[in-house]
């Protein structure tokens, strides 16, 4: 196979980063430049078509120019669809549910800014996915300090294989990543290259008192933050959300896709009522947060009828609740069903955050108790969300 030097492309990704402000430490800056992107995304990726389906593309059938091009793209690569199936194995372009991928370099050398990372400390990365960001903790920290966890074998022995390919040979484990890691325990840093509902606290008990642990929250594929905390000496950790945030959802945590005929689902409500609020909002990425604080569990799905109506529906299969809007400007109507009014609360929610001037999702604090999550904004209690965990 024809290989060409990507070292020009390196360079250009760095200056882009760091024109961005993503990228600010030189060491870092070291890290990207001495990385090769491509040689984390064997056997292939997959490119999104106009027809929402996905396009393999592998290293073998492409133009070397081309495929050094895509490996620098400023956005996020997938690289496994439906949790077994990879570029190599596919000819024609093909549906199928992203689960792994190559995050954007942006996204990456944020996280690894925002740990704040000197000589000598250890760090635990949840989920290795490919392994890029695996290889620029080494460089920075040396690979006996880096611990990473993946949850697919074959994804962990691609990570290992592109890792050795750089000179790096760390601790790569393959387990449950909610578990963490106790080995090495306890860590200086934990990053999760994927979302959370909730920090587990088998990453809060494994890292030090003063220690950092950074990981995306939520479990839509929109509206999820970053959260940053410090442990404390007793246990306990304190942050705030710091920015927006997209991973993947640790694979035991991802919803699982509604399917059916939704309007029977929604068939038989306990209540109906004028609304006030307009459902877009929930496509937005604030309101979309401050909605999975109000009614943690709950899934949204838009559809539309034969007619041409659009409904916005929240399920929680959990509670066995639901909430559909219908309606335009003036008429909306919600219905609800089920022993949580899931519209009720996000409604409260809602109005609460506009009437504070709409903060944003970095104004939003979180501590973390071996009983609860408790998320808030300022001293409102209307806008303070309790997540029990016991």
């Amino acid at each position: 196979m024809t290989t060409i030097d990507t070292r020009p492309h390196r360079r250009a990704l760095a200056d882009r980063l760091t024109a961005a402000g993503h990228l600010t430490t030189p060491r870092l800056r070291a890290a990207v430049e001495a990385t090769p992107r491509e040689l984390f995304l064997r056997p292939g990726v997959f490119l999104p078509t106009d027809d929402l389906r996905w396009r393999p593309l592998t290293p073998l059938g492409t133009d070397p120019a081309e495929w050094a091009d895509i490996a620098y793209r400023d956005e996020s690569l997938v690289t496994q669809l439906d949790n077994h199936l990879t570029a190599d194995q596919a000819a024609e372009p093909l549906a199928g549910l992203p689960t792994s991928s190559s995050t954007t370099p942006a996204t990456v050398v944020s996280m690894i800014e925002a740990l704040e990372l000197r000589d000598g400390h250890t760090v635990l990365e949840i989920c290795t996915g490919t392994g890029y960001s695996t290889a620029l903790l080494c460089h920075l920290l040396g690979e006996d300090n880096v611990t990473s966890i993946e949850v697919d074998p074959d994804v962990a022995a691609r990570a290992d294989a592109a890792l050795e390919q750089t000179g790096h040979s760390t601790w790569t484990v393959t387990g449950d990543g909610l578990l963490g890691h106790p080995r090495r325990a306890p860590y200086d840093k934990v990053v999760a290259t994927c979302a959370v509902r909730r920090i587990p606290r088998a990453w809060i008990r494994q890292t030090r008192p003063g220690g950092t642990v950074l990981a995306t929250v939520g479990s839509w594929s929109y509206g999820t933050g970053l959260a940053k905390v410090t442990v404390n000496d007793d246990g306990t950790a304190e942050g705030r959300i710091t920015g927006p945030s997209s991973f993947m959802p640790v694979r035991s945590q991802a919803d699982r896709p509604l399917d059916g005929d939704l309007a029977a689902r929604a068939a038989y409500p306990d209540t109906e009522r004028p609304t006030s609020l307009d459902p877009a909002l929930l496509t937005e990425w604030m309101p979309a947060f401050l909605t999975q604080l109000a009614a943690p569990g709950a899934q949204l799905v838009r559809a539309t009828t034969a007619d041409g109506d659009t409904r916005t529906y929240l399920f929680d299969p959990a509670r066995e609740s639901f909430a559909e809007l219908t309606g335009a400007d003036g008429t909306r109507t919600v219905r609800q069903g089920g022993p949580a009014a899931l519209w009720d609360a996000v409604e409260d929610t809602l109005t609460a955050w506009q009437e504070a001037g709409q903060p944003a999702i970095s104004d939003v604090l979180l501590r973390i108790t071996s009983q609860a999550h408790t998320y808030r904004i300022g001293a409102n209690p209307e806008l303070r969300w309790e997540h029990r965990t016991t």
